[in-house]
């Protein structure tokens, strides 16, 4: 049966349907990004950490319209795993597209299928970067972070925290989606982030947020002064 009936035809769990939908995208993209990868195969398993687990191929463009991206954007995603939304964000009109990932295999995976993807591409300016997200430096022109739920706990509240300095190192705003937002209340605990929307997902997909990170105004001001 072909991947577009089975999906129409069967009753499947969330992770299959993620799965077979993956699956079909790959075949079209000539790529390689479905599938679950457990940590502990890749012997980086953490309380903080989270099995790579694809967003889905249409997670970015129902959170992110293309209308709302300029030409000066540039869009990170931490836990960028086989590089599935790294290929989705490159076909926007973003100035760059960066990509985290702390398991060297996925990285080394999701290289490869930049470069079979990359004559694809609207952006051609993609960096992937083999790193852990809490030793990773945000670039101070990041205006749209990207997480599928990659980290928690400690790892997660140190990202943020990483992330509010490089907005105050910079001032602008920037623009955070969030798929299966598990921390949601960390990142509202700061009091500098504001929801913008949620957005419904397919059926076998989890919904995401989309936050505004705003500078502090204290910070600012004291610059001014």
């Amino acid at each position: 049966m072909a991947v577009g009936g089975l999906l129409r035809g069967c009753r499947l769990t969330r992770r299959t349907c993620r799965y077979v939908s993956s699956l079909a995208f790959d075949r079209r993209w000539g790529v390689a990004t479905a599938g679950h990868t457990s940590l502990h195969q890749l012997c980086l398993q953490s309380a903080d950490r989270v099995d790579y687990e694809p967003s889905g191929w249409s997670s970015l463009r129902r959170a992110l319209p293309h209308d709302e991206v300029r030409e000066s954007d540039v869009f990170l995603d931490l836990g960028s795993g086989k590089g599935q939304v790294v290929l989705q964000a490159a076909m926007y009109r973003f100035r760059r597209v960066l990509g985290v990932e702390i398991a060297p295999q996925l990285h080394d995976v999701a290289v490869r299928n930049v470069e079979r993807a990359r004559h694809r591409l609207v952006c051609r300016d993609v960096v992937l970067t083999n790193s852990s997200a809490e030793r990773f430096r945000i670039p101070d022109d990041v205006t749209v972070v990207y997480l599928y739920n990659p980290f928690r706990g400690r790892t997660f509240a140190t990202v943020v925290r990483e992330l509010l300095a490089s907005v105050d190192r910079n001032p602008r705003s920037v623009r955070v989606i969030y798929h299966n937002a598990r921390e949601e209340d960390v990142l509202l605990a700061t009091g500098r982030v504001e929801v913008v929307r949620t957005v419904l997902a397919r059926p076998g997909n989890a919904p995401s947020r989309v936050y505004r990170v705003v500078p502090d105004v204290r910070s600012s001001v004291a610059r001014a002064g």
